[in-house]
């Protein structure tokens, strides 16, 4: 059995503390929760020519998944508060969920306030095996994060989701943290610091979200809890009519009833069902890349006009 991390504002804040105080990444090593085989911490280069080394968790895969889901997380900026759900995904699904800029055991250890430089860091997650589509997924302030990194307009990236996207607009809650932790700045830990001065400067770092929205090609969808107390869901709302004016497509939707910021500490399943929702239908072309044929029957194969073509894999 997985034992429990701490959960809440407060109690994430303590594990923060906990993890300074022994020099840890994280609060609990994932891997005294799972085996490597089904929750794994990996290394990815940053992009952008930063050379940074940034901390991931991934699910490892004989072979490549059709959907590759990435996860952006928000601040701060902790992998391992998706573990369960990493742990609980289907074999036909893989995912990856990073520790961003600044945060547990990703480069730098300073703060990187610039939203633009996180995404140009974090865009080689985007990158996809043969044949294997992405659903790009930006939790609170990794939202705007994740929405600059689909406007690059990745080949493989079919869709993205904002879940509990925050915009600059505080509810009560993160209202109370930043502006105690801008008072305890100088006390706090490295994680909690780098978190209060991201939320507390967000705002002004918006600017170069809108000023792209317009190139953010993938089928969008909103997730966000209706007692959410740090980013409030009438934020989500009016964020939701500004990217209808930019787009000629409608972004979707998803009201959770009673769920508040941290829709991955509930269930996972019903979190993973909620990413379900988010994914297109296989279509009958998808059906038959997905099939693997015996080397010896492989041959190049011309796809109608528009249709990718897909490589093949030894297997």
């Amino acid at each position: 059995m997985a034992r429990k991390r701490p959960k809440g504002v407060l109690e994430i804040g303590w594990a923060c503390f906990e993890s300074a105080a022994t020099g840890r990444i994280e609060h609990m090593p994932t891997h005294f929760c799972y085996p490597e085989d089904v929750v794994r911490r990996i290394t990815v280069e940053a992009g952008g020519g930063h050379g940074w080394r940034m901390s991931a968790l991934a699910t490892p895969r004989d072979r490549p998944a059709p959907w590759k889901i990435v996860v952006v997380t928000g601040a701060p900026s902790w992998a391992e508060y998706w573990a369960p759900v990493l742990a609980a995904l289907p074999q036909d699904r893989e995912m990856v969920v990073v520790d961003r800029p600044g945060f547990a055991g990703s480069e730098p250890v300073e703060y990187v306030g610039d939203i633009r430089i996180q995404a140009a860091a974090l865009a080689p997650l985007l990158d996809a095996a043969p044949g294997q589509r992405v659903l790009l997924i930006g939790q609170s302030y990794g939202a705007a994060i994740a929405a600059l990194m689909a406007t690059a307009q990745p080949r493989a990236l079919k869709g993205l989701v904002l879940l509990s996207g925050y915009f600059g607009e505080s509810g009560p809650t993160a209202k109370w943290l930043v502006d105690w932790g801008s008072k305890l700045l100088p006390f706090i830990p490295r994680d909690l610091k780098n978190a209060v001065r991201e939320v507390a400067g967000q705002a002004s770092q918006l600017e170069h979200l809108h000023a792209v929205l317009d190139r953010v090609l993938a089928p969008l969808h909103i997730i966000h809890g209706d007692a959410d107390d740090f980013a409030p869901i009438e934020t989500a709302e009016r964020f939701l009519d500004r990217l209808r004016a930019h787009r000629s497509a409608t972004a979707t939707f998803h009201r959770v009833p009673g769920a508040d910021h941290f829709l991955n500490d509930g269930p996972a399943e019903d979190l993973i069902a909620l990413i379900e929702t988010c994914l297109p239908r296989q279509t009958t072309l998808d059906r038959l890349r997905s099939i693997r044929l015996p080397g010896w029957l492989r041959f190049p194969v011309t796809l109608p006009l528009g249709a990718s073509r897909m490589a093949t894999r030894p297997g």
